[in-house]
């Protein structure tokens, strides 16, 4: 680092800013809530049926509509005053899981219905994620914008680390439908935070839905340091999914576990995410993205290895802690290189082209490992992720590497 570089801010610079902070606090609420409806959803699946595939779909619904529906939802945002969208999307969420309970209560899920409202779910994340993610730059200063990423990620992932054993142990107390209920009051303190807000915006230029998206995409294929980032994106998306998708699979089948133990391997892989968000910001100001980015690919695929070799709930808390750590990391690494190589007019559009490609490319990997898992084994398909990661880590350092510090960057 050189000695006129500024050293970077402090990690929780951005908590300075009253809007950030009470946004991150309800934030947090309606992250623990989804993380509990999310272990809920994913362990009643395993009493619904013994298919490693409709197990893996689970996670799969989730993201899929990330990938259908992101690049209209940026669109969206960027035409429409990006508060109200995500009110809108908040409260969409908040009937789909209200209705999601009552489903369960009265006994009337079934594989397929779990994977409706699921899917519901996810399509209101993917209409609610480019608004949110461009809102950041409302809620911070520039300088600050690494950081307030970071934070929020950390709120995802501190809400990963309880939410997970905190959903199993209501579980195996009162039942998936008041689990599910929980998740639907979560939402409710946000909404409430998102009424309240009144930030100061220029009224959005709207254009056409179609000449709106064609802009964004044309961006974004046209800017050769974005175009990496979405491949980069895409590569580990696609091998990292099988991890979570599989785990419920691996507890029952493998380790022989209950909701509480899916639960504490969920937790391990939030508290390794927390861990990872505290120190990437550092590691990348200190070695730069590219090589941050090479190494948690190698280091998640490396964490996969004694999940797919052994049966010890302990060799696979402690990979789910690491593979956790290295999955928010490059997250975090590629979210910020999106960010800061946008231009603000169209930034919502950008950040749901990078959302549909890694995310999409996620929800094609677990469908694809949990089918290999299905027709050979699950050790058979964590061995195909890891080697992927492994191949796509190695190669794209030369084919695609992550963009230079100033490189196509817009923010200062």
């Amino acid at each position: 680092m050189s000695p006129d570089t500024p050293p970077p801010p402090s990690a929780l610079a951005p908590f300075r800013y009253p809007a950030f902070r009470a946004i991150w606090i309800a934030n947090l609420a309606s992250n623990m809530g989804s993380m509990i409806q999310s272990v809920a959803a994913a362990w009643l699946m395993t009493d619904l049926t013994n298919s490693h595939l409709l197990i893996a779909l689970v996670q799969a619904s989730a993201t899929i509509p990330i990938l259908l529906l992101a690049v209209f939802a940026g669109a969206i945002a960027d035409n429409f005053d990006r508060r109200r969208v995500m009110l809108a999307a908040q409260t969409g969420m908040l009937i789909v899981s209200a209705a999601l309970t009552l489903a369960t209560w009265l006994d009337a899920i079934t594989p397929l219905s779990l994977l409706f409202f699921t899917l519901a779910v996810g399509c209101g994340t993917a209409l609610n994620g480019p608004a949110w993610q461009a809102s950041v730059r409302l809620q911070v200063g520039p300088r600050d914008l690494p950081q307030a990423i970071a934070l929020n990620t950390i709120a995802y992932n501190l809400a990963r680390s309880v939410g997970p054993a905190l959903g199993g142990l209501l579980i195996s107390i009162v039942g998936t439908a008041a689990a599910f209920g929980l998740n639907a009051i979560s939402y409710i303190l946000l909404i409430v935070v998102l009424l309240r807000w009144r930030p100061e915006t220029a009224p959005p230029r709207r254009t056409s839905m179609l000449t709106a998206i064609a802009t964004g995409i044309r961006f974004c294929a046209h800017s050769d340091p974005v175009r990496r980032v979405l491949i980069r994106g895409f590569a580990f998306g696609f091998g990292a999914a099988g991890f979570q998708a599989l785990l419920p699979s691996l507890v029952r089948d493998r380790l022989h576990g209950t909701e509480i133990t899916y639960g504490l391997c969920l937790a391990a892989f939030g508290a390794g995410s927390i861990v990872g968000a505290l120190c990437v910001g550092a590691a990348r100001h200190r070695w730069g993205s590219d090589r941050v980015v090479t190494a948690v690919s190698l280091i998640f695929a490396a964490a996969m290895l004694p999940v797919a070799l052994t049966t010890s709930l302990a060799w696979t808390v402690a990979a789910a802690f690491v593979a956790g750590g290295a999955w928010v990391s490059m997250l975090t690494t590629l979210n910020v290189a999106m960010q800061l190589r946008s231009p603000e007019e169209i930034l919502g559009r950008c950040l749901s082209i990078y959302q549909a490609v890694t995310f999409g490319a996620m929800a094609l990997g677990a469908y694809t490992l949990g089918l290999i898992a299905d027709l050979s084994s699950l050790p058979a398909a964590l061995f195909i992720s890891t080697g992927w990661l492994v191949l796509t880590a190695i190669l794209l350092r030369f084919v695609a590497p992550m963009p230079r510090r100033d490189e196509g960057r817009l923010l200062p």
